[in-house]
């Protein structure tokens, strides 16, 4: 029996890691980085302040978490598709799909992507932690992606590399798009359905 005034459930230790960062997820996407506080953090996930810093002793370390944690995943899942060996255009299609179904799911990502571009020139250690877990990894796996296609010969030449950020450019115009022209009246935009038609446009384009 528990003694007087313990409460009937207590949350693991194991799950407390994964509930900070997914509250300081919600809490960087509304807040920004600058203007985030532990306090938040902390009560959304239903820990006090000290149990937070047991895990995470600066808010840096914990917005690396939320990056390495919960958005770089998703890019883990796409360089798997990418080792399966199948023909070059459904493999890029299905990456794609992959990536955008998520971005258009969960508005926090685009939360965290205004941060990053907002505050990167006074916290320039937020841009290299984006940029080091999602952005150099992104492009790499692209950049893999159309050298083999070339080597097939379903690609006509050029530098892997821009074709590659050419792919990705619209998830960030249309992460973009929604936090900052959205909430102010311009006429939404479908992200799954924008990065649907920007790849059939790309892999025409990239035909030999």
């Amino acid at each position: 029996m528990l003694p007087l005034g313990e409460p009937k459930f207590r949350r693991r230790p194991a799950d407390r890691p994964a509930e900070i960062v997914a509250a300081a997820l919600e809490v960087f996407a509304e807040r920004g980085f600058q203007a985030a506080r532990l306090e938040e953090v902390a009560r959304r996930a239903g820990v006090s302040k000290g149990a937070l810093y047991l895990y995470f002793e600066t808010k840096e370390e914990l917005f690396r978490a939320v990056v390495t944690e919960t958005i770089a995943p998703n890019l883990h899942k796409a360089t798997h598709l990418a080792a399966i060996e199948a023909p070059f255009e459904p493999t890029v299609r299905a990456i794609f799909t992959l990536l955008s179904q998520k971005v258009a799911a969960d508005r926090r990502l685009s939360g965290v992507v205004k941060l990053v571009i907002a505050e990167s020139r006074n916290l320039p250690e937020l841009a290299a932690i984006w940029h080091e877990n999602l952005i150099a990894p992104a492009v790499a796996l692209a950049s893999r992606l159309i050298e083999a296609g070339q080597r097939q010969g379903v690609v006509r030449d050029g530098d892997p590399r821009y074709f590659a950020m050419g792919l990705m450019g619209p998830m960030l115009l249309g992460a973009l798009w929604r936090e900052t022209f959205e909430p102010i009246g311009a006429e939404p935009v479908t992200i799954d359905r924008l990065i649907a038609q920007h790849v059939d446009t790309c892999l025409k384009g990239m035909q030999p």
